[in-house]
């Protein structure tokens, strides 16, 4: 029954898709579990290079199920892009399933995001503006469209309604946009409903029975640990739990079915979007990492902040997540640095703070001490097992491997599928 987690352990964009199509080769399912159309993975097959968005990225592994979780919200047009751009390529996408129960991105719910977005000026989250958040909370609210209810029009006609009820004043009278009208957005969604029919499951059933069976279950969080709803930096978080939990949630599994939670680490720290980051780079070193590890949000297209690896936040996460191992990503990157500051501890208020503080104020407040370790200048991408690696680039990884708190299993020193050293085997 061997059932894996796998999930960013900064704030995001880490390199999971790189992990997750790794192992996609010996998984029988790769599930999404939460998040929507705001998350990115880019995986590199050969000399091909996927964006993917919302779709697993098992769904490159031929052998593999790609599942779209009960936890995941769904844009149809989306999907629809995403699918018809991979057929064109020639990947397989058939075997895709998507749980009855994800609720669904409606036109109304991107309207939300992105005026209230515009109306927050200088207080903005730094959402994508895709609707996601607007979804999520037409769930917890109770008046979220589930891709079930595209298939009875009276259930789906009623629902719209009522989301739509409220969301009208808001639209004519806070922020003098024109009503939306039901039967428009009834119209819209029922039109995916065939196209849809072929994909939808009862994931939950499905993917239960495939660990009764020793079905090796891969959970594909979207986002990072600091970004969860629940423990990561509020409110510049997003809307659901990419943490180790929300893979029970949001895909129906319970916890004791699950074997081994990893985490992908960045070999430095990124963060797209506004919110605290204590070890961002406003200088030339900031600006080379961004250059060398292309480091432009998959998604969004925006340039993603950059700073040097944080031990604290590693700490974190594997606390948070009950981590068993670490997929460091993006070694590589750090080539050619004399020296590599590392952020072992913060300091706040004078003091010295070696664990997250728990208090935002705390946080935004915090400011990094570093230890400097020895960089290399040889090229590690050829690598192929950890002693291929220069002493200097060994020392850096077993230093961030005893402040972070897990064992790191494998490393990414490139961005090809094969560029990868496994020191531990995940299964």
């Amino acid at each position: 029954m061997p059932a894996l987690v796998l999930l960013g352990a900064q704030w995001g964009d880490e390199g999971k898709g790189k992990a997750t199509d790794l192992l996609g080769g010996s998984v029988d399912y790769v599930v999404r579990y939460q998040g929507g159309n705001n998350a990115g993975h880019t995986v590199v097959v050969g000399d091909q290079k996927y964006a993917l968005h919302l779709l697993p990225s098992g769904i490159l592994s031929p052998g593999c199920t790609p599942v779209i979780g009960n936890g995941v919200v769904v844009d149809p047009s989306v999907l629809f892009s995403e699918l018809n751009g991979l057929n064109d390529r020639g990947v397989d996408t058939s075997k895709l399933l998507i749980s009855g129960n994800a609720h669904v991105i409606t036109p109304y719910n991107v309207t939300v995001d992105k005026v209230t977005e515009r109306f927050l000026g200088k207080r903005k989250i730094g959402t994508t503006g895709r609707g996601i958040g607007p979804t999520y909370a037409d769930k917890i609210n109770r008046v979220g469209i589930r891709i079930q209810d595209l298939y009875d029009e009276s259930i789906l006609t009623q629902k719209v309604e009522a989301a739509l009820d409220g969301k009208n004043q808001l639209l004519t009278k806070v922020f003098n946009r024109r009503a939306i009208e039901v039967e428009q957005v009834v119209e819209e969604l029922l039109g995916y409903a065939d196209k849809l029919k072929p994909y939808v499951a009862d994931t939950v059933l499905v993917l239960n029975q495939a660990l009764e069976q020793d079905k090796v279950v891969l959970f594909e969080g979207g986002q990072g640990t600091l970004l969860d709803i629940d423990h990561g930096t509020y409110p510049f978080v997003t809307s659901s739990n990419p943490t180790a939990g929300g893979a029970c949630t949001g895909a129906g599994v319970g916890p004791t079915k699950i074997s081994r939670v990893i985490g992908i680490l960045k070999a430095y720290t990124t963060r797209v979007g506004s919110g605290p980051f204590p070890t961002e780079l406003f200088d030339e070193d900031g600006e080379a990492l961004r250059r060398i590890g292309g480091e432009r949000g998959v998604t969004t297209g925006r340039d993603r902040r950059c700073g040097w690896f944080d031990a604290v936040i590693a700490r974190y996460a594997t606390r948070v997540n009950g981590l068993t191992d670490f997929f460091l990503t993006k070694l590589d990157v750090l080539t050619g640095w004399e020296q590599i500051p590392v952020c072992v501890a913060y300091e706040i208020d004078g003091k010295r703070v070696e664990e997250l503080p728990y208090s935002q104020t705390d946080f935004h407040h915090a400011k990094p001490i570093y230890e400097n370790l020895p960089g290399w200048s040889e090229d590690i991408t050829k690598a192929k097992t950890f002693a291929d690696l220069p002493k200097n680039a060994q020392d850096y990884v077993k230093a961030l491997e005893e402040m972070s708190g897990a064992p790191i299993s494998a490393i990414g020193v490139g961005p090809g599928r094969d560029e990868t050293i496994e020191i531990n085997s995940f299964l």
